[in-house]
């Protein structure tokens, strides 16, 4: 995974190749990763918001979508 996506935060990668590598190695992720992986991937695309995240089973960060637009929830742990 580390040769074709960046890793900013574990099991977080971000797609940095063309789309079509990028499409078969996440197409081979569904196939060959557990069910409860937790992997979430942030992949560009050509038409706006100019990006997709997808995800392969229960992630420790909310996944959502507001007016079309998918969001990664994040709590800011105040007290």
């Amino acid at each position: 995974m580390k040769l074709w996506f960046v890793e900013p935060k574990p099991n977080v990668f971000v797609s940095g190749v063309k789309d079509s590598v990028a499409n078969t190695v996440i197409d081979y992720l569904y196939t060959h990763c557990p069910a409860d992986s937790g992997i979430i991937v942030f992949k560009s695309i050509p038409h706006p918001p100019g990006y997709e995240i997808r995800a392969i089973g229960p992630t420790k960060k909310e996944l959502t979508k507001i007016s079309g637009l998918q969001l990664v929830v994040e709590t800011l742990g105040l007290t």
